[in-house]
């Protein structure tokens, strides 16, 4: 027994190990790729400061390093994000994007954007994130609420999905009475994208994801505990309707901290945490939630170099790249699934 719980403490450090150098090799990556590339060496130089060449360090810290900064949150976010809604519904398949809880944000962001525009030709980071909030509480709710009639969770998700259609067709509809010159700018982030991302938006964003992230690692217990089930974790001492409630805004935080910046991307909350459960061979929400967060920072600033580089100049919206390496994983996983039922 020693032996095997040796051998599982390995495998995690392995895991961990992995993710950290993946995260400093895509990182470095990020910042070294481009349509200017940049050497290691400089940019190692360029971040101490001691730089002679003024535009390299210019791209480096006003561009590229913020964007990847950006790209390692917002992916670690989303990631925890879906992990905290598949232990909620007790389902891999759900997450904020098929749910329909990044469609909610988005509308309301594109409505406030719209509005602040108007009237004071800028929308602070703080009135985005407040409203993408808003937007995935008021989805979330109603989610929430169907699900007292659909007990089926596939019924649920398709409702989810089919509430994120309504407003993706709500979100194209106010956009259309957006001034011609803030289209393109909605239209891109609507789209999903880290592109124009600065520290002011790094600072907000971090703020956000910190406060949450370190939140859903302290209720590691309540949600091992809740993995085995609502009877188990009463008999524990879990509190059933605060801890679901809990689960169901922090999550809704970090979705909406997403969306705020970076518009919604799909399938990084379902494909990570599904990955990042199967290299770890453990669903130990103290041993998952940091390699989930790590997971998806890995995930999404490789998807978003691939997005800048891969037809530059041009720039592919970043979803396109996520669902194109996620929804294999998703599909795989529910082939996986279906093949276990029935053997």
């Amino acid at each position: 027994m020693r032996r095997v719980e040796e051998e599982r403490r390995f495998r995690w450090r392995l895991v961990y190990i992995a993710l950290a150098a993946a995260l400093l090799g895509v990182g470095l990556a990020s910042v070294c790729v481009g349509s200017v590339s940049i050497p290691v060496g400089d940019v190692v130089r360029s971040l101490l400061g001691r730089s002679a060449d003024a535009t390299r360090l210019g791209i480096i810290r006003k561009i590229r390093l913020p964007r990847a900064l950006m790209a390692a949150l917002l992916g670690g976010a989303l990631s925890l994000s879906g992990f905290l809604l598949q232990t909620f519904f007790g389902n891999p398949i759900a997450g904020p994007f098929v749910l329909g809880i990044s469609s909610g944000a988005k509308l309301a962001v594109a409505l406030v954007m719209i509005v602040f525009l108007k009237l004071c030709g800028a929308a602070s980071s703080w009135a985005l994130v407040a409203a993408a909030f808003a937007g995935s509480i008021c989805v979330t709710g109603f989610i929430l609420a169907l699900s007292r009639h659909l007990k089926h969770i596939a019924a649920l998700l398709v409702a989810g999905i089919m509430v994120g259609y309504i407003c993706s067709a709500l979100t194209d509809f106010v956009v259309t009475f957006a001034e011609d010159a803030d289209i393109v700018n909605l239209h891109g982030w609507s789209q999903g994208s880290f592109s124009g991302m600065g520290w002011q938006n790094a600072g907000v964003a971090a703020a956000m994801v910190v406060l949450a992230g370190s939140a859903a690692f302290m209720l590691s217990k309540p949600i091992s505990a809740y993995q085995m089930g609502e009877a188990y974790a009463r008999s524990v001492g879990v509190n059933i309707r605060r801890f679901r409630a809990a689960l169901i805004l922090l999550s809704s935080l970090l979705s909406a901290t997403v969306t705020a910046f970076a518009g919604p991307i799909s399938f990084v909350g379902i494909a990570v945490p599904h990955l990042v459960k199967r290299a770890l061979a453990t669903s130990k929400p103290i041993v998952v939630i940091p390699a989930v967060f790590l997971g998806g920072a890995v995930f999404c600033m490789g998807c978003d170099l691939i997005a800048r580089t891969a037809f530059a100049p041009a720039e592919l919206n970043i979803s396109t790249v996520t669902s194109a390496f996620g929804a294999p994983v998703v599909i795989a996983m529910m082939l996986r699934r279906q093949r276990g039922r029935e053997a």
